[in-house]
């Protein structure tokens, strides 16, 4: 340890001693609301006292060159990764070091076929500047943690205590970063283990953090009117993401309403106008299947419109199936493009 490092740990360390407030014990049971990711089972005996999961967010892992040699607080290639993520922190139980969880660890993703990427087990291999340019701070925001602390485990610490929440440090820290396939995905995987807060709490704690890549839902911004008689105007036809149907089914689900009703203000500010309402599947199943799929979910759209006042005789519904697509179908994102509701110029 460098004579700036253990200047700081000595201070911690004396702050903990002369703090007088009680602490609570090391929490016994899981953060509320919280499981572990099918993909990777804990360390026996450990508890689960971190936890978030983000439908679809972005993260950053380091790449197969690890951390940057000339900055202490960088991966040297971040590799930015979007999709489903799920982060969680495990407290080991008390007397297991950091070193047998992580082997425990590496052998359980060993046999689940994980492939490493880059990894270290010491400062040498650049662990200590992998736990800086994890950012503790930043990768915490957001999670729920369990109720406790980290209080020492006996000695000239007895009745000191340490917070809990991101606790992972340098000493003893270990880490490896990988993919993982799973139900005919690749899964991206970091894992972070070391001492928990220093080496009195006689803890070890795992971060882990997995991203599973995935299209990012579509349909959560509604188009108003004045920006669907915009598209009309300029391009004759405008694309409507803030109508929902369940797959394979032609009703239009209850959240589509703040759609619809941006659809009949249009049509009632311009008395005038006709249109074609046109749906759109993704290239999944067999056209005739997808045919009467498209234009059952217009017909449902057009039903809808007309219950909000709109004149039978203004709209006319159509389906083209996967004929007219506007993205790939060769991935989940662009068949979720192809997968929606025109409404066109007659």
């Amino acid at each position: 340890m460098t004579p700036l490092r253990t200047a700081l740990a000595t201070l911690t360390l004396a702050a903990a001693t002369l703090a007088t407030p009680a602490f609570a014990d090391a929490p016994k049971v899981d953060v509320a609301g919280s499981a572990d990711h099918p993909v990777l089972k804990r360390f026996t005996g450990s508890v689960l006292v971190g936890y978030a999961q983000q439908d679809w967010d972005q993260r950053s892992f380091p790449d197969a060159s690890g951390v940057s040699k000339t900055e202490n607080d960088k991966f040297n290639r971040p590799v930015v990764l979007e999709g489903k993520v799920t982060r969680l922190f495990y407290l080991s139980p008390l007397g297991k070091s950091p070193l047998e969880v992580y082997r425990n660890h590496q052998q359980a993703l060993a046999a689940a076929g994980f492939k490493p990427t880059w990894g270290c087990e010491n400062e040498a291999q650049g662990c200590v500047k992998a736990y800086f340019a994890l950012d503790g701070y930043e990768r915490a925001k957001g999670m729920q943690w369990a109720e406790g602390d980290l209080p020492a485990a006996g000695g000239q610490h007895r009745g000191s205590s340490w917070p809990l929440a991101m606790s992972i440090t340098h000493d003893q820290a270990r880490m490896t970063v990988g993919t993982l396939s799973s139900g005919g995905r690749t899964l991206h995987l970091l894992l972070f283990t070391s001492m928990a807060s220093n080496e009195h709490t006689n803890r070890a704690v795992t971060y882990v953090e997995i991203v599973e890549p995935k299209a990012m839902p579509t349909g959560q911004v509604t188009v108003d009117a004045k920006a669907i008689g915009q598209g009309l105007q300029a391009e004759g036809k405008v694309a409507l993401y803030g109508l929902f149907f369940d797959t394979g089914k032609t009703d239009v689900k209850p959240d589509s309403a703040t759609q619809l009703d941006q659809m009949a203000a249009l049509l009632k500010a311009q008395p005038a106008l006709k249109v074609l309402i046109v749906g759109h599947t993704d290239n999944v199943g067999a056209i005739d299947a997808n045919l009467a799929l498209s234009e059952g979910r217009a017909k449902a759209v057009v039903a809808a419109l007309t219950q909000r006042g709109i004149a039978a005789g203004r709209l006319q519904a159509r389906g083209v199936a996967n004929f007219a697509p506007v993205a790939s179908n060769g991935s989940e994102d662009g068949r979720a493009k192809n997968r929606r509701v025109e409404m066109v110029l007659q």
